[in-house]
């Protein structure tokens, strides 16, 4: 039997295919990419976001994501966090809404914290643990002479490559569209509150209900 030497174009691309759906889906990472854009945090925040999905890729090619859904009640757990940091992090912002700095300054919140809430945003959130371990075991290959964990390395940063290109055009789209337009920036932020205030609620219930 042939054995290939290496991954295939064809097979990263066809990842990509899918990984792009995933990615232009609004969720909670666009919510958190809105409201940052409104505050001038695009890049701490986009970097928080990306770091989650670099550490969720790291613990797959590990194996551990594959030993956090055998152990009972693990995935649970993790479920049940991200559902209520993601509630927790939509009431805050309908409670504080963002608005347009006046001057187009940057938010007063530090951008180490804006890093922090991007992190929790992607890094807590189980559906990308979902979509590494169901998804992208598929497009790679037993016969090739790359291990399996370089090949979900090489896979997930294709995809964290995806992420950036996204968050950074709904962050700065956010900036540009909404900043001469103060009272819809405000419901635009609202309602991204509310988008993860709803995802949480339903990740939470959709847990709950299997168990």
């Amino acid at each position: 039997m042939h054995r290939s030497l290496d991954m295939t174009p064809a097979s990263i691309l066809a990842f990509w295919g899918v990984s792009a759906i995933f990615v232009v889906t609004p969720g909670a990472d666009w919510a958190y990419g809105i409201s940052a854009g409104l505050q001038r945090r695009v890049f701490p925040a986009v970097w928080g976001l990306l770091t989650g999905h670099v550490v969720a890729t790291l613990i797959v090619a590990a194996g551990v994501g594959t030993l956090i859904t055998s152990i009972p009640g693990a995935l649970t757990a993790l479920t049940l966090a991200g559902s209520a940091y993601l509630i927790w992090l939509g009431v805050s912002t309908l409670r504080h809404p963002s608005a347009v700095q006046v001057g187009g300054d940057p938010s007063s919140e530090s951008a180490w914290r804006w890093w922090a809430k991007g992190f929790g945003v992607s890094g807590l959130n189980p559906k990308v643990f979902l979509l590494f371990l169901a998804v992208l075991p598929l497009f790679t290959d037993p016969d090739t002479s790359w291990p399996l964990a370089v090949q979900i390395i090489v896979l997930g940063l294709v995809h964290v490559a995806s992420c950036a290109v996204m968050y950074i055009v709904v962050g700065f789209g956010a900036d540009h569209l909404l900043r001469a337009r103060p009272a819809a920036a405000r419901i635009v932020s609202r309602t991204s509150g509310i988008a993860m205030i709803a995802i949480g609620l339903f990740l939470m219930i959709e847990r709950l209900l299997n168990l």
